[in-house]
């Protein structure tokens, strides 16, 4: 018969963990330690030897669980409820200015230019972002960014960093972000250690972290004390009787960033205390320069400031471009600088025919990471820098910018040393070879345009994740179709059979199967990532956003002038030139039209007839069968409108597992909710 738990036992255990939880928040939330380190592990220890005698009383919340359980066989893949971007950065004040003009211009198209501007300005850890949810106020699941959409499970690492609430102080529903983060210290005492044991060391505190968080033992990731800086809420609902957590979390969360922060202070999140409200671009400027000088005075290391407008109204009418949130950007410190020579120079073919040089180096490191070749532009670069072979030269690299040649050390320079000879014909270009400079501009290209190498760089990017994302369809496989003439343009990829990949060498039966079930999958295509896939000149996946934006429509972009392409906020003369003569060309005509004879653009609505017209959708939580992509573009394709905020005008709210706060407030305001399935009938 089970001996049954003395009520002084289940007294001591509770007082126990409100005790350790109380002490754990005071040394590793608030820097501010009542008792020793000695103390703290003598409670901890405590209350593992009750848990030990009675293992009915451990719990998930238990500060116990914090040492790390048994090691995982591998990581699982987690879709994230909501789409964690990664913000643009600025270099300098001049960026910063025209930065802030591009928010001034969306709120006056969107019709708040009247509504005041700040900004929350914060420091920019260099660490590993992480997502953290948690259900009725407890951890449930802690995972990586990955792409932004899908990321790794690590919940069980996340639990070994004692900054990170295993249970909150109210009882809410969320998603937090934030950052994972090491200390230079520890830094430098696991490189000692590494050194020791002859292991590789590592680069700087963002690959320790990362390496940390991904190890298959907690109990490795427990020993690197890890900490933790949160700094954002993707969704909140709230079930706490608490009247100051409520009345700080009104939809969904509070109405600026700066709120948000001390909300998340107070649900027991540690936060960086350096956070600041500054009311002009001139104010940030002078909370930059002040960082710039204080940045290695922490234990942590910084890249920059994050700068995000305050006002969450003002954030929503901003929204997104295809990559970045237009209420933020992230201000990087000066680039770090050291030398190394100059071994050679190679030519690189682009897949538009524009050939760009590129330093080889003697391997350096530089920013925390050891690079071997820098851009050079274009020619008259090369000419500015006076670039030899073997000269020493300094190379600048800001965070994850490609590195770049400032100068050269004359004094250093090898003696009977020649100024470099730009080429006349570069192989990889097909033909001759042959190689001319583009009027009016700096870069050469090359002069005959179906060069093998222009095909397959343009073929890598058109089956990339940013276009047509077809999974399986790699270079090595792309390289094989083109040496067998198996395709010749974009549209033969949608036109493969079975018996045509199974001829080529190294192909089985099951990968050939799981490559054209890849190739139909991907026969369904947004309008922005359609023509981001053409490899039109100048136009990257941002401008194919705004543009497919605007038109809606692949035959009015087809048919549009330069004024009207121009008429779009980001599209300029140069732009709008390119979209005009590429579309006049013959053979990108039929090239668009063959690969729509085997596509179909989702997002775009052909027919005339528009049932959802006038009908504004709101999504919210995670759908079992539809990603909130396919959703939106169903949504699009039927001619409504989608928004990421609920209001009066709001026609339906579809509420997914783990729905926020927009459920609540369409409850609210009286707005129809829908669930998946009674979404799936009105799109279908």
């Amino acid at each position: 018969m089970k001996k049954q738990v003395p009520q002084s036992v289940i007294d001591r255990l509770a007082a126990l963990k409100m005790a350790i939880n109380r002490h754990r928040e005071l040394y590793h939330t608030k820097d501010a330690p009542e008792i020793s380190d000695e103390a703290y592990d003598s409670l901890v220890k405590e209350l593992e030897a009750i848990e030990t005698r009675y293992p009915e009383l451990l719990t998930d919340d238990s500060p116990s669980q914090r040492v790390g359980g048994e090691p995982i066989k591998e990581f699982t893949k987690v879709r994230h409820t909501a789409r964690q971007w990664s913000f643009d950065d600025v270099f300098d004040p001049a960026e910063l200015k025209k930065w802030e003009e591009k928010v001034r211009n969306f709120m006056e198209k969107g019709g708040i230019a009247g509504e005041k501007l700040e900004y929350c300005c914060e420091l920019k850890i260099d660490g590993l972002k992480t997502i953290l949810t948690y259900k009725d106020g407890m951890l449930v699941q802690a995972a990586t960014r990955g792409d932004g959409e899908v990321g790794e499970d690590v919940t069980h690492n996340i639990k070994t960093i004692n900054s990170v609430p295993l249970k909150l102080s109210s009882v809410v529903s969320m998603t937090a972000v934030g950052e994972i983060w090491i200390s230079v210290k520890d830094l430098e005492r696991i490189n000692n250690e590494r050194t020791k044991n002859d292991e590789p060391l590592y680069a700087n505190t963002r690959n320790l972290a990362a390496g940390s968080l991904r190890q298959l033992d907690p109990k490795i990731t427990a020993s690197r004390k890890l900490d933790s800086f949160i700094y954002d809420i993707d969704q909140l609902q709230m079930r706490d009787t608490n009247p100051r957590i409520r009345t700080n979390a009104t939809n969904m969360s509070p109405d600026t960033q700066s709120g948000e922060l001390e909300l998340l202070k107070e649900l027991g999140f540690k936060v960086n205390p350096y956070f600041k409200i500054c009311k002009s671009v001139e104010d940030v400027q002078k909370f930059y320069e002040e960082w710039t000088k204080k940045r290695h005075d922490l234990p942590y290391q910084l890249d920059g400031i994050v700068i995000k407008v305050n006002s969450r109204k003002i954030q929503e009418v901003l929204g997104y471009t295809g990559k970045s949130p237009r209420w933020g950007v992230a201000y990087k410190f000066p680039a770090e600088q050291v030398t190394t020579i100059l071994e050679d120079i190679a030519f690189q073919v682009g897949r538009t025919g524009v050939i760009t040089p590129v330093a080889i180096l003697s391997p350096v490191l530089v920013a925390g990471s050891t690079v071997s070749r820098a851009t050079l532009h274009n020619e008259d670069e090369i000419k500015r820098l006076d670039l030899r072979l073997g000269d020493t030269v300094i190379l600048q690299k800001a965070g994850d910018v490609i590195p770049d040649i400032v100068s050269v050390v004359p004094e250093l320079r090898p003696k009977n040393s020649k100024p470099f000879v730009w080429p006349t014909h570069i192989a990889a270009c097909g033909g001759d070879g042959s190689i001319e400079r583009v009027p009016g501009e700096a870069a050469w290209k090359c002069v005959s345009t179906d060069s093998f190498e222009q095909q397959k760089r343009k073929f890598y990017y058109f089956v990339s994740k940013k276009c047509f994302d077809i999974d399986g369809l790699g270079p090595k496989i792309i390289d094989v179709l083109l040496e067998n003439n198996l395709v010749a343009d974009f549209a033969d990829i949608f036109r493969l059979k079975k018996g045509d990949l199974l001829a080529l060498p190294r192909f089985a039966e099951k990968s050939v199967d799981n490559l054209l079930e890849a190739i139909e999958k991907a026969k369904k295509v947004t309008l922005p990532r359609f023509l981001t896939s053409l490899s039109i000149p100048q136009v990257g996946e941002e401008t194919a956003y705004d543009v497919a934006r605007h038109f809606k429509d692949i035959n009015m972009i087809e048919k549009a002038s330069i004024e009207e392409f121009r008429a779009i906020y980001g599209v300029g003369e140069v732009v709008a030139q390119s979209f005009v003569d590429w579309f006049k060309n013959k053979e990108n005509k039929k090239l668009v039209k063959d690969i729509l004879k085997n596509v179909e653009l989702i997002a775009e609505q052909t027919s005339t007839v528009r049932p959802l017209e006038g009908k504004s959708f709101v999504f919210t939580g995670s759908m079992k069968n539809l990603d909130r992509d396919t959703a939106q573009s169903m949504v699009r394709a039927k001619g409504g409108d989608v928004s990421s905020s609920v209001s009066k005008k709001t026609s339906y709210v579809v509420a997914g597992e783990e729905a926020g706060s927009k459920l609540d407030k369409a409850k609210e305001l009286g707005v129809t909710i829908l669930s998946e399935e009674e979404f799936v009938k009105i799109v279908k």
